[in-house]
């Protein structure tokens, strides 16, 4: 009997970044706290604009001496590209790294990991790192495989292949973004993606690149949207679909995931004030011809 189920990941990048100030230099320019990234610990997190809107987010796994930031496969190169601009002097070496992801769930997918029920809990597995999920643990696991790794070890484990419809149900039914299908490049706000909730942001690790913004949304409670999971009844929509309420627009669907019975689920961004007045009228949300309910995460703070 599987313990678990695994589907491999294909458009996923790998950034390798070696050398003594590795820390130091991805802590003045990422959202969380690179100092807490350790062979026992994960990490999730975001590059940002100056002007504090998001560009990549992104898992940080401890390799040795070296942190892998486990982001978007179609985006890697410029990820690169932005981060060896802020090189200078540091005592860095930034490469492209050739790794594999494998997602992991299932209610006994984390004993048969060996790893205990805390997102980010890490331990080495199969010569790469297996780890859970920073943003929640009932997503489930993440593991960090070399290039060259065969699917043996997973099998081993107890964890039998799936499609990945059954991962991405799981994540939009728990709210959790995924780059840039679900997070709009240059113009969401981290808090806007739950990002605070999801350990994505640490507000006491000091400056870094977009800080200013990020900081002032919360302490002045500017988060007038929020990304949540959202429940499709009638024709598809396609990602970037308005939503509107009462002919107003009220937000836009990003992720949709079938179900195989005439039905969806997925994430939308979602104005707060448009689905207080939704509820409060008795009215449906649409995007398109298709009826849609939205429905908060349950660690959601709003």
């Amino acid at each position: 009997m599987a313990k678990g189920w695994y589907h491999l990941l294909e458009n996923r990048g790998f950034l390798r970044v070696d050398g003594p100030d590795r820390v130091e230099f991805l802590q003045g320019l990422v959202s969380n706290d690179v100092t807490k990234v350790t062979a026992g610990r994960a990490g999730y997190g975001a590059f940002l604009t100056a002007q504090g809107k998001f560009l990549f987010d992104f898992f940080m796994v401890a390799d040795g001496d070296a942190l892998v930031l486990d982001t978007e496969g179609d985006r890697v190169g410029d990820f690169f590209r932005r981060l060896r601009m802020y090189k200078l002097r540091s005592k860095v070496e930034l490469s492209q790294s050739g790794y594999r992801t494998a997602v992991a769930i299932g209610d006994d997918v984390l004993t048969a990991l060996d790893l205990p029920a805390e997102r980010g809990s890490a331990r080495p597995f199969a010569g790469g790192i297996a780890y859970v999920d920073p943003r929640h643990a009932e997503a489930g696991a993440r593991i960090l495989l070399p290039a060259s790794a065969d699917e043996g070890a997973l099998t081993a484990a107890g964890l039998q292949p799936i499609g990945i419809e059954a991962y991405e149900r799981r994540r939009v039914a728990l709210g959790l973004p995924d780059g840039s299908r679900d997070m709009a490049v240059e113009k969401t706000v981290l808090l806007e993606a739950g990002f605070e909730e999801l350990g994505g942001v640490d507000f006491d690790k000091g400056c870094y690149m977009g800080q200013e913004l990020t900081a002032r949304t919360k302490y002045r409670g500017l988060v007038k949207r929020r990304l949540m999971p959202i429940a499709i009844d009638g024709p598809l929509p396609a990602s970037g679909t308005p939503i509107t309420l009462d002919g107003q627009e009220a937000g836009e669907v990003r992720s949709v995931v079938p179900n195989g019975d005439g039905h969806a689920t997925g994430l939308a961004m979602i104005r707060l004030n448009r689905l207080d007045e939704a509820f409060k009228a008795g009215l449906p949300l649409m995007a398109g011809e298709a009826t849609v309910i939205a429905s908060p995460p349950a660690w959601a703070r709003f």
